[in-house]
């Protein structure tokens, strides 16, 4: 399975999108208060497999930009006079900066929106396909016309609006675009999908969204900030907090943030202990105010004995979908003297975005000790707490 290390997000930026019409660049306008580059690059790194964004920009534009989204994980570059070249020009950067990942998501600027589920279907979809591009079918009737007088019908039933994030195996593409920017007379398109089409590699189609539009004429921004909601308050954010102990007993294992790891004692616990989870489980039920988790798995009824917590963390999450809210960050802090945390937070990390899938949170996972103060420090237990964020969507 990829890690965040291993799929890249490239975002194109580098238009000028003159059909938007105002006198600041569309990639820059506010949608309910944020930038559209913000909000289409934070859209990419919401999905836990995503662990950089690289953004390309007209010359000139990097200042800016870097200030845009100063607070995410992305590099920047200067872009070319077309997308085929602003993306190849990306895709070069990519491979100087950080070597050459397994994955690249190449993403307009544009789509501000693009929900986590459909990342997840095109990084998916990746597994067995050299690249995955999603799609909508044609609903509309077609007609071809001159002067305003319709001339023919176009059947429909083969075609399909593509949009991206389209997904690719990186070094296939990048030699694609190594192929057609050196005048293969084959290989020319206006997107990704087209590129590697050419260039002889397959293509996977996954489903598409309407709320993945991109933004190209004026009134496109009007629609886009209805898919956020009232205007007055286009994004609901809330914040909850939990904590958990569990002290050490017999055993050869325990489980933490849903990993086994082996160890000389096990922690003791109605279920099977897990401080991590029990405490990420917390904190989502806090932020959405559905009680603890005492009250939806009572440590007397006999169903919960040694059973896994992944099952309650997962029970949270649904609540919060219920609730119409979307778990966008998880941060959780182990506290103990052993074992050592290291060598599991990639592993912990990747199963709680598992169990959260649906909603596509980042998350993150840091342990400490207490300098051999108090019950942790003296090795009788293991604490742990966490804070999770979450946006309100209905």
């Amino acid at each position: 399975m990829p890690t965040p290390a291993d799929t890249i997000a490239l975002i194109v930026a580098a238009g000028s999108g003159t059909r938007a019409q105002g006198n600041t660049p569309k990639q820059y306008r506010l949608i309910g208060g944020i930038p559209v580059l913000h909000r289409a690059t934070t859209a990419m790194l919401a999905h836990p497999r995503v662990g950089k964004a690289h953004i390309v920009v007209p010359e000139g534009d990097e200042p800016r930009a870097r200030n845009v989204l100063k607070d995410l994980p992305v590099s920047i570059g200067t872009g070319g006079a077309t997308r085929q070249q602003s993306v190849h020009l990306g895709l070069q950067q990519i491979a100087a900066l950080y070597g050459a990942p397994l994955y690249v998501l190449v993403h307009d600027a544009a789509r501000p929106l693009a929900p986590v589920a459909m990342v997840e279907r095109v990084i998916a979809a990746l597994a067995g396909h050299p690249g995955a591009c999603p799609a909508l079918p044609v609903v509309d009737s077609l007609r071809r016309a001159n002067d305003a007088i319709i001339t023919g019908e176009v059947p429909r039933g083969d075609l399909l609006r593509v949009q991206t994030p389209q997904g690719f195996h990186f070094k296939p593409l990048l030699a694609a675009h190594n192929l057609a920017a050196a005048g293969s007379p084959d290989i020319s398109a206006t997107d990704d999908a087209e590129i590697m089409r050419a260039a002889g590699h397959a293509v996977v189609l996954t489903q598409g969204d309407e709320r993945a539009m991109k933004i190209t004429l004026a009134d496109d921004f009007a629609t886009v900030t209805r898919w956020l909601g009232p205007a007055d308050e286009p994004v609901h954010i809330a914040t909850g907090q939990g904590f958990d102990v569990h002290r050490f007993g017999p055993g050869d294992h325990l489980w933490l943030c849903g990993v086994r790891l082996p160890y000389s004692r096990g922690l003791i616990g109605h279920s099977d202990a897990d401080v991590g989870l029990h405490a990420l489980t917390d904190a989502v039920l806090g932020a959405i105010a559905q009680g603890d988790i005492g009250q939806h798995f009572p440590p007397t009824d006999q169903r919960w004995r040694g059973a896994s917590s992944d099952q309650f963390l997962a029970h949270a999450a649904e609540l919060a979908s219920c609730a119409g809210a979307q778990i966008i960050h998880c941060d959780v802090t182990l506290i103990c003297e052993a074992p050592k945390i290291g060598p599991y937070r990639d592993a912990m990390q990747m199963r709680i975005a598992e169990i959260l899938r649906a909603h596509g949170p980042r998350v993150n996972i840091k342990a400490t000790t207490t300098e051999g103060l108090g019950f942790t420090g003296r090795g009788e237990g293991v604490a742990a707490q966490a804070v999770t964020t979450i946006r309100i969507i209905t």
